[in-house]
C-alpha cells in the first residue's frame, strides 16, 4: 500500500497543465520547452544527416517558402490574441527529404520534414500549405509533449496495477486488459483528437497565410484515393478516417475564411 501511495504521490506531483491558445482549454503537459526542444532539435539534425535532403529544387524552395508563410501567419494570430511571446523558443526549419513514403511530420519546436512521396498528392503550393498548416499546428499545440505526458501516465498506471496485484495470474490478466483498454480506449482516441485539432488549427492559419482552406478537403480526397481504401477502422487508428477529415474540413473552411478576414485576408491562392 505504501508503494501505491508513493506512486500516486509522484504521479500527482509531476502532472501539470498548460493552456492551448487556440482552444483555451487546459491540456496535459509536463515537459517544458526548455527540456523537450533541445532533444527534438538534436534528433532532427541526426535524421537529416542519415537521409537524403533535397536542396535547391523548385519543390524544396516551395516547402521553405510555404513554411515561412504559415509560421508567420501563426505568429500573427498568436500576437493578436494575447500570446506575443509564445513562439520565442521555436526554431522553424522546413526540409524536403527523398523518400517515397506519403507523409510529412513535425517535431516539437518547429522542425518539419516533407517526404517527396507526398508531393504528388499536394499537387501545388496550396496543397503543400494544407499539409504544412497541419504540421505547424501540431507544433503550436504541443501535441508531441502531450503524447509523451500521456504515455508516461499510461506506464505509471501499469506500474501501479502491478504493485497492487500480488497474484501472478491476476497480474497477467490485468496487464493484458490494461494494455488493450488503455490503448484502444484512451491513447488512440487521444491521438485522433490531436489530429482533428491540428486539422482545424492548420486550416485557420493557412487561410490567414492567404491559402484557400477549401482546398484542404480536396487534398484529403486525393489521400483517400491514394490509400485505395486500405486503412484500419477509425477506432483502431491514430488518425481520423479520410471520410471524417473530408467532412470536417469542408465544414470548417468557411470559418477559416472568416478568421482570415479579421487579418485583412479576403482573397486566396
Amino acid at each position: 500500500m505504501k508503494k501505491i501511495v508513493l506512486i500516486l504521490t509522484v504521479l500527482l506531483a509531476v502532472v501539470a497543465c498548460k493552456t492551448n491558445p487556440f482552444t483555451g482549454k487546459q491540456v496535459l503537459n509536463f515537459y517544458p520547452n526548455s527540456q523537450l526542444f533541445p532533444s527534438a532539435f538534436a534528433q532532427y539534425d541526426e535524421f537529416l544527416n542519415e537521409h537524403k535532403v533535397v536542396e535547391n529544387t523548385a519543390e524544396a524552395k516551395m516547402i521553405t517558402n510555404v513554411g515561412q508563410r504559415i509560421s508567420s501567419a501563426a505568429e500573427r494570430w498568436l500576437s493578436a490574441n494575447g500570446y506575443p511571446g509564445y513562439l520565442k523558443d521555436y526554431k522553424w526549419e522546413y526540409n524536403l527529404v527523398k523518400d517515397e513514403t506519403v507523409n510529412a511530420w513535425c517535431m516539437p519546436g518547429g522542425k518539419i520534414v516533407f517526404y517527396t512521396g507526398i508531393m504528388p498528392i499536394c499537387q501545388n503550393e496550396t496543397g503543400v500549405a494544407v499539409v504544412m498548416g497541419h504540421e505547424v499546428a501540431h507544433a503550436l499545440a504541443d501535441h508531441g509533449a502531450q503524447r509523451m505526458s500521456a504515455g508516461t501516465l499510461q506506464q505509471l498506471g501499469a506500474v501501479a496495477g502491478n504493485v497492487a496485484i500480488q497474484d501472478p495470474q491476476k497480474r497477467n490478466i490485468f496487464n493484458q486488459a490494461y494494455g488493450v483498454g488503455s490503448t484502444v480506449g484512451v491513447m488512440l482516441p487521444f491521438s485522433r483528437s490531436h489530429e482533428t485539432e491540428a486539422d482545424r488549427i492548420g486550416l485557420q492559419i493557412m487561410a490567414i497565410a492567404g491559402y484557400d482552406p477549401s482546398e484542404a478537403a480536396e487534398l484529403w480526397k486525393r489521400m483517400k484515393a491514394e490509400s485505395g481504401g486500405q486503412t484500419p477502422p477509425e477506432f483502431l487508428s491514430t488518425h481520423p478516417s479520410n471520410d471524417t477529415r473530408i467532412q470536417n474540413l469542408t465544414e470548417w473552411a468557411p470559418m477559416a475564411k472568416a478568421e482570415a478576414k479579421k487579418f485583412g485576408v479576403t482573397s486566396f491562392r
